[in-house]
């Protein structure tokens, strides 16, 4: 019955309606954007109540709800909800491999098309650019006077960073020093074509290079082939790839306790709110308030995934005189409902920065959302264990991660940040902002935090 709330409450007397009972979806596909974008947001709380207690039927229901007003070239509101709906369907599939294999089995990425995708996000929104743009910073301040200089590149995708390295290398009043640039990533192809444009790029500036080609994935790499020589200073560049150590197999880590459906409604209860103020509202409250184990900043949580440990462990002996690390500034790392919110908030800042710089028709934009963005929360919503590779965390937490492993911190330069902002003003990226904190530089649409910088050197233990 109709209690008189607004029609910008999240009460809707007829939304417990299944649709055999006549929900009245043609009335639905006419709400205003707001009023439907509340509801929207009604809907996937309560989806993800309903898979997190395994309670399909109901799922079910909401699933088909939120499928008529969801839309991959619709408002934010609606892209998110299309693709939080196929991660919870795809959660719920797999408890039938057959059928999830079957309707799996015939879907097929090529690396061209992988590349291409992430080409386009490169090029659309300014967060790599950025990270690069203080990387490369960091790393000339870090090798001022060095004679021989050492670069990782543990995800070697990008030759843009390098090619803009080597000319700011090029004009260092002591000339350019020998470099070599060890590149690591799982695919021949894309590291052959990063050494033929540096190399060609070196040559023209006159500055030695070397290309030291690793094909493997990360979580496999054999440090031995990175061939540290001595006298080399050494630089070590991560951008979105440190995250994914820290899955581990599930006999380490051990299953999420399954949550009663009871625990399950208050871990997500909310007050009636916009969407707006939701995803707005500040992430230390949210986890002050729902409070979860595997969040909590300790050694003890901090060592639950020993691939972490061990490969931080390996570099930390290898003596890098500086290492940068960019990670996304979220929480996605801990029981299924937690990880719903946190990447409602995420992905909801990252869809909004695509308004602004794509029209919602935009094929380029739909692959981006797709591809990229619609898989991340895929991964982080329905999977677990070894298979969930999107475990991304906040600085506090790599802060205290890397002191751990015996890194000290190096503060980030004013001259570096105010080379981002240049670079923002000069490709004309309006909305984004970068913001300083405990010495690393923040990466922000509007007032939100995505993505983190921060530089680090070895430091001997006491």
């Amino acid at each position: 019955m109709d209690d008189g709330s607004p029609t910008t409450s999240l009460h809707f007397p007829w939304m417990a309606l299944s649709p055999e009972l006549g929900l009245p979806y043609n009335w639905l596909r006419h709400m205003e954007s707001e009023q439907r974008g509340l509801y929207l947001l009604h809907l996937l709380k309560a989806c993800a109540n309903q898979v997190a207690v395994g309670s399909i039927d109901d799922a079910n229901i909401s699933l088909e709800q939120i499928s008529h007003l969801a839309s991959t070239d619709g408002d934010t509101t609606q892209r998110i909800a299309a693709y939080f709906t196929e991660a919870f369907a795809d959660r719920m599939l797999k408890r039938w491999r057959g059928l999830h294999k079957a309707l799996n089995s015939t879907k097929i990425s090529s690396l061209q098309e992988e590349m291409s995708v992430r080409r386009l996000f490169y090029e659309l929104c300014p967060f790599l650019r950025l990270a690069h743009e203080i990387t490369n910073q960091a790393i000339i301040e870090a090798m001022e006077g060095e004679k021989m200089v050492h670069i990782i590149d543990l995800y070697s995708s990008e030759p843009d960073q390098w090619i803009n390295l080597l000319h700011t290398l090029s004009h260092r009043p002591e000339g350019p020093p020998h470099l070599r640039i060890t590149g690591i990533h799982k695919h021949k192809e894309v590291l052959d074509q990063m050494a033929l444009m540096l190399k060609e790029e070196a040559d023209k500036l006159n500055i030695p290079l070397r290309f030291n080609p690793i094909v493997s994935k990360l979580e496999d790499l054999d440090l031995e082939t990175l061939r540290v020589n001595t006298g080399e200073a050494l630089a070590i560049s991560s951008v979105l790839q440190l995250h994914s150590l820290l899955a581990t197999d599930e006999e380490v880590l051990g299953r999420n306790s399954p949550l009663t459906s009871k625990n399950a409604q208050k871990v997500f209860q909310m007050d009636p709110r916009t969407f707006r103020e939701f995803l707005e509202k500040d992430p230390v409250t949210m986890r002050m308030s729902n409070p979860d184990p595997s969040s909590t900043l300790s050694p003890l949580s901090l060592s639950a995934s020993p691939k972490m440990g061990t490969f931080l462990s390996a570099l930390w002996g290898l003596s890098p005189k500086l290492m940068v690390i960019t990670e996304q500034e979220a929480n996605h790392g801990s029981t299924l409902i937690e990880r719903v919110r946190g990447a409602l908030n995420f992905y909801a800042a990252l869809f909004d920065s695509l308004e602004s710089a794509a029209s919602r028709a935009s094929i380029e934009r739909q692959k981006v959302e797709k591809m990229l963005f619609g898989e991340e929360i895929k991964n982080i919503i329905a999977c677990e264990g070894a298979e969930r590779k999107e475990r991304h965390e906040t600085l506090e937490k790599w802060i205290l991660r890397l002191e751990l492993a015996g890194f000290g911190r190096v503060p980030l330069s004013y001259h570096g940040r105010l080379q981002a902002c240049r670079l923002l003003q000069g490709y004309g990226y309006n909305g984004y902002n970068i913001k300083e904190e405990n010495g690393c530089l923040v990466i922000c649409w509007q007032e939100c935090p995505l993505f983190s910088v921060s530089a680090w050197r070895f430091r001997r233990y006491d």
